[in-house]
């Protein structure tokens, strides 16, 4: 017999950037999905910005921030990658997230693109109810998504994606607690959809703005067994927010940005610290809609689930960038807090972009506490033939 503690704990370090204590010691009702590392930002550029990225300046990794913006990338072509260690401030040396990305301009009004989200878990003991060890786990997740963004008029995009998931954290194990029936095991799939937009327009020659909405992740549940009793939400969300940008001069260029984030999924209805919610009476759909009104704690609480991202970056003649920024999400939903910094450096054709986050609270298991990320980019200028109003800077 394998224990049923295998599969909680492998949940639990995939969710571990969502499920946190707050710094007062008492347990958070926190909106808890399965495959939550569709969430985290994959590219170092807007995770050096306080993960601020729905209305930021369109790259190879909008499918992940608003798949809108493609429609307004300023490239014919390009390919970015990003490498994330996992967990490395709890010493843990063998979990790493990899994203790739791509895009092709098919004409002037529309983009596609496609991403790879790839996690290991690396290699995990399993045991028996005695705590031999009888075999090897290697849990690994990923997801693969394909994109049309079309531009509607000269300032306004919609995108559509679509995303195959795959969970694979048992390998297949049966599994059972002492005293209790075998379960069987498999990877979990799914199909989910996104869809966004993106409006930019010029104030004057030096200013200019963009907002975006984007929903993403809005899918069949995941199942880990046969039992109907036992499905998890993908991390349907909702985000919105802006961009301002100020071209000071030829060689100087400041953005601000601004970012609102919230899960589309059922609140825990608490009753004496025990979840009592049955998340398999509702649908997916049912699910997003009554997320903007069923938290116990009414509309306050409602705003707690709302998380803020905050950044600033500055570029100096389109060729060196600096970057800074914050972000919140209150202690009864994770209690995540922290800084993020970073750089990034554009050449003709390739690029190199970092990140560094740094927690602001005093315990914090955020699972990329002090990681230094890295990113390379590489982009194929237009032709004469897309390069008429492709983007703005």
């Amino acid at each position: 017999m394998k224990k049923l503690s295998i599969l909680t704990l492998l949940v639990v370090l995939c969710g571990a950037a969502f499920a946190q204590y707050s710094e007062t010691g008492q347990s958070s009702n926190y909106i808890s999905t399965g495959m939550p590392i569709l969430l985290i930002a994959p590219d170092a550029t807007a995770s050096a910005l306080g993960d601020a990225g729905v209305a930021s300046t369109p790259d190879a990794y909008s499918s992940h921030w608003n798949n809108a913006k493609y429609a307004f990338i300023d490239g014919e072509m390009g390919v970015s990658t990003t490498y994330t260690p996992w967990l490395r401030n709890l010493k843990v040396g063998d979990m790493n997230l990899l994203y790739l990305s791509g895009y092709y301009r098919l004409n002037k009004r529309s983009t596609v693109a496609a991403g790879l989200t790839y996690f290991t878990l690396g290699d995990m003991d399993n045991t028996d109810v005695n705590g031999n060890v009888i075999g090897t786990l290697h849990p690994n997740e990923f997801a693969f998504d394909v994109t049309y963004a079309l531009k509607l008029n000269d300032d306004l995009a919609l995108g559509a994606s679509g995303r195959f998931i795959r969970s694979d954290l048992t390998n297949g194990a049966v599994i059972s607690s002492e005293g209790a029936e075998h379960t069987s095991t498999h990877s979990a799939n799914s199909l989910a959809a996104d869809i966004g937009l993106y409006y930019q327009k010029d104030i004057d020659k030096e200013q200019s703005f963009a907002l975006g909405a984007f929903i993403s992740n809005l899918g069949a549940k995941l199942s880990y067994s046969d039992d109907d009793n036992d499905k998890e939400f993908l991390p349907a969300n909702l985000r919105i927010g802006g961009r301002y940008t100020n071209r000071i001069d030829d060689y100087n260029k400041v953005n601000l940005l601004l970012d609102f984030n919230k899960l589309l999924v059922p609140t825990p209805q608490l009753n004496n610290d025990t979840n009592q919610v049955n998340y398999n009476n509702i649908g997916v759909i049912a699910g997003a809609l009554q997320s903007f009104s069923d938290a116990p704690g009414g509309m306050s609480e409602e705003l707690k689930e709302v998380q803020l991202s905050i950044g600033a970056e500055y570029w100096y003649a389109e060729t060196f960038a600096a970057r800074l920024g914050y972000f919140y999400e209150h202690e009864s939903k994770g209690g995540r807090k922290y800084l993020t910094i970073g750089a990034g450096m554009k050449f003709s054709v390739f690029s190199v972009d970092i990140s560094y986050l740094v927690p602001t609270t005093k315990i914090s298991t955020n699972p990329l506490a002090h990681t230094l990320r890295i990113q390379l980019s590489a982009d194929i200028k237009p032709t004469d033939k897309t390069a008429e109003d492709t983007s703005r800077p």
